[in-house]
C-alpha cells in the first residue's frame, strides 16, 4: 500500500518527513511499552526533539521556532502516527499552547518562553478542563484574583496532557466572576510556583504513555505580566480563535491514523492464512478493506484542503469542526472494522491494532467532543 503524499508537501517538507521518520522511529518507538508501564515519556526526548528542530516549527525564528507554517506542524504529526510512536506530546506544546504565546503575548513573554519551549526546556500544557465541567468552558470555577501587581489562581484542572511534565501551564481561569464566557483570561503559571500541585497521573485506556493528570492551584501566586493578552477577560475569543487549529491536528492525527490501520491490516490479512489460504482471499476481507482504503482516499483529499485552507487564513470554524468530526469518527469505524480482520489476536495489547483501536476513542472526545462538533457546524446551516 502506497503512502499517501499530500500535494502541499515540497522537498523541505519532504526533508522534514524524513528527520521526522527518524526521531520517531529511534528515539520514541522502541520506549513506547516502557513508557506505557511508567505513564509518561522520558524527559530528555523533549530535549532531543528541540535539538533536531522538532517542537515549534511553526514559531517565527525570532522567537527560537522554525519559521514555518501548519503544514510542518502536520508533517511531524504524520510522521508520528506511521512510526506507531503515540505517546510524545509535541503536537499539544508546539501546534497548540506555543501558539497562544505567539499570537497573544507580549514581546517580552514571547523572549522568555518561547526559545524554551523550542529547545525542549520548557514542556508546556493548557488547563482548560475542570472535574465537572468537561465541553463547558463557561462553567469553569478556577479563578484568578488581583492582589497588587500579582494574580492569585485557585482552583483545579483535570486531564490534563503533558500535565505530569510541564514547566509551563496556561490556565483558563475567571478574572470576572460576573462575566461568564466573558470573564475568562489565560494565565501563565510557572509549575515551580509554591501553591502549584500535581494530582495523580491519570489512568486511561488508551494513550498510556502520554502522561495526563490533575493540577491543583492553591493560592498561587503570578506577576500580572503573566496574563496572556493585552486586557484581562479576553480567554474565550482567544480559545475559540485557536481551537480551529487544535481540531486541525486533531484531524491530521485522525487521518494518518486510518492510513497506519489499513497498511497494518493488508499486511496481517496477506501474510496470515485461513481454511488454507491467505485471510485477504476471502470476500469479506477483500470488500473491508476496499471500503476503508476508500475512506483513506477520500480523508486525505479533504484533509488536504483544509490544510491549505488553514495556512492561506481560508480556513473556517465549521470547517475545521467537521473534519475533527467526520475524521476522528472514520478513524475509529476503521479501528474497529480492522480489528476484526485480526480475530483473537486484535485483542492481543502486544499487537499494533489493539493499541490503535484503544488510543483512537479519545479523539472524538478531546478538542471538544464531537456532539460540540456538530453544533459549532449546525450553527452554519
Amino acid at each position: 500500500m502506497a503512502r499517501h503524499r499530500s500535494r502541499w508537501m515540497d522537498a523541505e517538507m519532504d526533508a522534514l518527513a524524513e528527520l521526522s521518520r527518524d526521531f520517531f522511529g529511534k528515539e520514541c518507538a522502541p520506549h513506547e511499552e516502557r513508557w506505557a508501564q511508567q505513564q509518561h515519556i522520558d524527559r530528555e526526548v523533549w530535549l532531543r526533539a528541540g535539538e533536531l528542530g522538532l517542537l515549534c516549527p511553526s514559531i517565527p525564528e525570532e522567537y527560537g521556532g522554525g519559521g514555518g507554517d501548519f503544514r510542518h506542524d502536520a508533517v511531524i504529526a504524520i510522521e508520528q502516527v506511521r512510526a506507531l510512536a503515540p505517546s510524545f506530546g509535541g503536537p499539544v506544546h508546539s501546534t497548540i499552547i506555543a501558539h497562544y504565546l505567539a499570537g497573544y503575548g507580549t514581546d517580552e513573554q514571547k523572549k522568555t518562553w518561547l526559545p524554551k519551549l523550542a529547545s525542549g526546556e520548557i514542556v508546556a500544557a493548557i488547563a482548560m478542563t475542570e472535574p465537572g465541567t468537561g465541553s463547558d468552558l463557561q462553567a469553569i470555577r478556577t479563578t484568578a484574583t488581583v492582589q497588587g501587581e500579582e494574580y492569585v489562581v485557585n482552583g483545579a484542572k483535570t486531564f490534563i496532557s503533558n500535565g505530569f511534565l510541564a514547566d509551563l501551564v496556561l490556565v483558563v481561569a475567571k478574572t470576572n466572576e460576573a462575566g461568564g464566557a466573558g470573564g475568562l483570561s489565560l494565565i501563565a503559571v510557572e509549575t515551580s510556583r509554591e501553591g502549584f500541585r500535581r494530582g495523580r497521573n491519570l489512568h486511561k485506556i488508551g494513550q498510556h504513555g502520554q502522561d495526563t493528570c490533575e493540577l491543583f492551584f492553591d493560592e498561587v501566586r503570578v506577576p500580572r505580566a503573566n496574563l496572556i493578552g493585552e486586557a484581562e477577560n479576553m480567554g474565550f475569543i482567544q480559545l475559540m480563535q485557536q481551537l480551529a487549529q487544535e481540531r486541525l491536528i486533531i484531524a491530521v492525527t485522525a487521518m494518518a491514523t486510518m492510513e497506519k490501520t489499513v497498511e497494518l491490516t493488508l499486511e496481517y490479512t496477506k501474510e496470515r492464512s485461513a481454511f488454507g489460504k491467505p485471510i485477504f482471499a476471502f470476500q469479506n476481507t477483500k470488500f473491508t478493506l476496499a471500503e476503508c482504503d476508500t475512506a483513506v482516499t477520500v480523508g486525505w483529499s479533504f484533509l488536504d484542503e483544509c490544510i491549505e485552507k488553514h495556512v492561506t487564513g481560508d480556513l473556517d470554524i465549521p470547517t475545521a469542526a467537521k473534519a475533527k468530526l467526520w475524521l476522528s469518527e472514520q478513524q475509529n469505524i476503521l479501528a474497529d472494522r480492522c480489528l476484526q480482520l485480526f480475530g483473537g489476536y486484535g485483542y492481543m495489547a502486544e499487537y499494533p491494532i489493539a493499541r490503535i483501536f484503544t488510543d483512537s476513542r479519545i479523539q472524538k472526545i478531546y478538542g471538544g467532543t464531537n456532539e460540540i462538533m456538530k453544533e459549532i457546524i449546525a450553527r452554519g446551516l
